[in-house]
């Protein structure tokens, strides 16, 4: 028997030494020390020693077995550090090589337009201020002098959430200068740009869901002089010293006198048509509406605490894309939102 193991062992380690992949060591641990493996088969006939030689046989029996099993963790090791070697080799990235250039995002170009004319009114001396899209009847209509009744509050234009009328999302950031004057006191400047939603058919000057900016001022001795000022400013701001602007007089619930200002079509230059065909992006005018504005309506403010007979003010609301589209000479307000990588480089 003593014969037998020194066997076993000498066969043993050879092979494991020669053992290339975990298969191959697998499969010697089993045919070695498996419940029918040599090693199990040559203990299985200690019980024909005698009593003397058993414990001999037993101690050279565990020897064999450790070396076995030493031996097995060895070359497992050393096939795993081989593999892993051979992986790395193969996975190696020559560091030396040129990568590729990662291309770099830049701003929408509605958000470069709405900075700037942040950029504009911050110089000013405005504050920007931010509110709720889910607003109240109350502040997006009643408080700004619109009543009961009026074409805006219709359920054809406005997007409600009850049956009462009473919660919409917000037609307008006007309820940002409700929200304002109720916790500030004269004076200030204020600008609230934000998205707004209509129930509007979305072609090249319109969209559902739109974005506005809404200015006030409120102050002692505010005029319409005052007004048209801080717009000129602006909009020479966005689109340089010579680009053609006028007032047309106009009536907003919440303003009284009130205007609006338009800018002429970029595209058409005025002319309302283009090849003998009507310019699609103004529709014909030669002009395009940026934004309507006017001297705060003394009841307005009245529902807001501050005395009209005291403190004048001006507002004006404007649509950021239709700024964006005279800025950056874009004929369709829906490229703004289609998303088109090949658009939006342009920029």
């Amino acid at each position: 028997m003593k014969e037998q193991l020194e066997q076993i062992k000498r066969n043993a380690l050879a092979s494991l030494e020669a053992a290339a992949t975990p298969a191959a060591l697998e499969e010697l641990r089993v045919k070695l020390l498996g419940k029918k493996g040599e090693l199990t088969a040559v203990l299985k006939q200690m019980g024909k020693l005698s009593p003397e030689e058993r414990p001999v046989m037993g101690q050279l029996a565990n020897s064999v077995r450790a070396s076995i099993e030493t031996k097995l963790e060895e070359r497992k090791s050393a096939i795993h550090a081989a593999a892993l070697e051979a992986k790395l080799a193969a996975e190696a990235i020559d560091v030396t090589i040129p990568g590729k250039a990662v291309p770099l995002g830049h701003q929408h170009p509605m958000n470069q337009v709405l900075q700037q004319i942040k950029d504009i009114f911050v110089g000013l001396g405005y504050q920007v201020v931010d509110g709720p899209e889910v607003e109240l009847a109350s502040y997006n209509f009643t408080r700004l002098n619109i009543e009961e009744g009026h074409p805006s509050r219709d359920r054809s234009d406005t997007f409600y959430f009850d049956d009462g009328d009473t919660v919409l999302l917000r037609t307008q950031t006007s309820p940002m200068q409700i929200r304002f004057m109720e916790n500030h006191k004269p004076p200030f400047c204020m600008l609230a740009p934000g998205r707004v939603f209509r129930k509007d058919e979305a072609d090249a000057t319109h969209s559902p869901m739109f974005h506005q900016i809404e200015g006030l001022v409120v102050d002692e001795h505010i005029t319409m002089g005052d007004l048209k000022g801080a717009l000129i400013t602006m909009m020479q701001g966005i689109y340089g010293t010579e680009s053609a602007m006028r007032f047309r007089p106009h009536h907003f619930p919440f303003t009284e006198p009130s205007c609006e200002m338009d800018m002429q079509c970029h595209k058409c230059h005025g002319t309302g048509e283009i090849n003998g065909q009507v310019c699609s992006t103004c529709h014909g005018e030669g002009w395009i509406e940026l934004l309507g504005a006017g001297m705060v309506h003394p009841e307005v403010l009245k529902n807001c605490g501050i005395d009209p007979e005291k403190y004048s003010g001006f507002a004006f609301g404007m649509g950021l894309e239709r700024m964006a589209m005279g800025r950056l000479k874009i004929n369709d307000l829906r490229l703004i939102f289609d998303n088109d990588v090949r658009f939006l480089n342009q920029f």
